[in-house]
C-alpha cells in the first residue's frame, strides 16, 4: 500500500473512528492483498509508511468478498471479468487472515 493512501486511510480513522469504516481492497495477488490488510490492521510491516507501528484495528475486505454487496450489473461489468484469471480462493483467504 501506498505512503499516500496509508496517510489518507490514517486521517479518515482519526476522523471517523474504526468501527465506522472498512476498508475496500482489489489487489490481484494474494500477497499484495494481504499485505494491505495487515497494514491497515496491525501497522505497515516495511516500516516504510505513516501507519508504521501503528495498528489501527481496520478491517480490510477484497472486492471479491461483498460481491453480494454489490449492484450485480455494475459487478458484471467492472469486476467479474477478473474472477476468472484470478486466484480468488488464495486472494480472499490471504485478506481473511488479518480479520481473524
Amino acid at each position: 500500500m501506498d505512503l499516500e493512501n496509508q496517510a489518507r486511510i490514517k486521517e479518515l480513522t482519526a476522523k471517523y473512528g474504526k468501527d465506522d469504516l472498512i476498508v475496500v481492497l482489489g489487489g490481484a495477488e494474494a500477497e499484495a492483498s494481504g499485505l494491505a490488510a495487515e497494514t491497515v490492521s496491525t501497522g505497515d510491516p516495511t516500516f516504510a509508511g505513516p501507519l508504521s507501528g501503528v495498528s489501527l484495528g481496520l478491517k480490510a475486505y477484497h472486492i471479491f468478498e461483498l460481491k453480494d454487496e454489490i449492484d450485480p450489473a455494475v459487478y458484471e461489468e467492472q469486476i467479474s471479468m477478473m474472477e476468472m484469471v484470478l486466484e480468488v480462493d488464495e486472494i480472499v483467504n490471504e485478506v481473511k487472515t488479518y480479520r481473524g
